[in-house]
């Protein structure tokens, strides 16, 4: 019996805490960090190493409209071409 209680108590503390716990940020909260520019960039290089230029063009282009304030974005510009 006493077991049972305190494995329920266990599992309602462990329950209602949770969600507090887990902080926010980044990718789970669905918004955009600074990190996620540099993760573009170097999947962009990453394809370009194996070859595989569409991907990375198509990568870079992300990058440069949905990050415009990325250090990397100059670099992305040149390697796509384009001028700001």
């Amino acid at each position: 019996m006493m077991r049972a209680l305190v494995a329920g108590a266990l599992a309602l503390s462990i329950g209602t805490t949770a969600p507090f716990q887990c902080g926010g940020g980044g990718y789970e909260s669905g918004k955009p960090t600074p990190n996620d520019g540099d993760a573009l960039y170097d999947l962009a290089q990453d394809f370009h190493a194996k070859g595989n230029e569409e991907a990375a063009k198509q990568t870079l282009r992300y990058l440069v409209e949905h990050f415009p304030s990325n250090r990397h974005v100059p670099a992305a510009r040149a390697e796509l071409g384009e001028s700001k």
